[in-house]
């Protein structure tokens, strides 16, 4: 048993990953008046025709429409949207009991976002006081919490500084001095062999695969019900961009849940030797 907690990170993408779907597409994109096919669709026609980010091109579509179609998109309003999310079973007690599971593994076990979506919306879902920080797609807002531009973008290979962020305890998107500063990874709050990435796609394969270069370790997971994602979550297995694959069930003794307690028991025996060493 350890004497002394060691600090643990799950971080987590959202969409896909503990809530089904896309964020924007529960109550936002309907109170546009759009299906999520033709805003998504639309996304992708402004992506390629001004050679735009494709986060980007969805956060001004968002505003765009919502201008167009009188409907409210003050911060206030858009965190309300975060209330329709859909989780995967098992997710909104999943925390209590991990964070259980750690604390008698001597474990301080803390979680993060870190999410292509909208951190607004994130924010305002029942499960957001869970997360030690939430990096996520955001705008900037005036006096009267209208957007006026967006303020962070996170796309596929940008999620990677958010992990290191985590690793050097840097909770915020703006400190670029501390982020740059060398660091001996040893002296780091967080060492990457103890952070754990959750993601279910293609746009979380350069924060898993870098994780995994860092010896840290990765897990995709997939909806059973969706025709494909088992065999997609595979193929990420077979190319060694995962460690572990799992389905989309938080319940208790599921697959995934029982991944993340071999790999806390695995930190937790580690930590233990490495007491010796001393």
């Amino acid at each position: 048993m350890l004497k002394t907690h060691t600090t643990v990170a799950i971080v987590y993408d959202f969409d896909g990953t503990l809530a089904k779907g896309n964020i924007q597409e529960n109550s936002f994109i309907p109170d546009l008046g759009l299906t999520t096919e033709k805003f998504w669709k639309e996304v992708k026609k402004i992506t390629k025709e001004n050679e735009m980010d494709e986060i980007l091109a969805y956060m001004y579509l968002l505003i765009e429409k919502a201008n167009e179609k009188k409907v409210s998109c003050k911060k206030k309003k858009i965190k309300e949207h975060g209330k329709s999310v859909q989780y995967f079973e098992g997710v909104e007690q999943y925390f209590a009991r991990i964070n259980q599971y750690a604390k008698e593994k001597c474990i301080n076990l803390e979680h993060y976002i870190i999410s292509s979506g909208t951190k607004e919306m994130i924010e305002g879902t029942s499960i957001a006081k869970e997360f030690k920080c939430i990096f996520a797609s955001s705008f900037k807002y005036d006096h009267e919490g209208v957007p006026e531009w967006p303020a962070l973008a996170i796309n596929y290979t940008t999620k990677t500084q958010y992990l290191f962020r985590i690793n050097k305890g840097i909770h915020n998107a703006w400190d670029n001095s501390s982020i740059n500063e060398y660091t001996p990874p040893a002296d780091r709050p967080i060492l990457f062999e103890n952070m754990i990435y959750i993601g279910d796609g293609a746009t979380d394969i350069p924060a898993m695969k870098m994780l995994n270069y860092q010896g840290g370790t990765s897990i995709a997971v997939y909806p059973s019900k969706t025709k494909g994602a088992k065999e997609k979550a595979q193929k990420l297995l077979q190319n060694d961009r995962a460690n572990y694959i799992a389905k989309t069930d938080y319940s208790e003794n599921s697959d995934i849940v029982n991944i993340i307690q071999g790999i806390l028991d695995q930190i937790a025996a580690k930590e233990s030797i490495r007491q010796y060493t001393k």
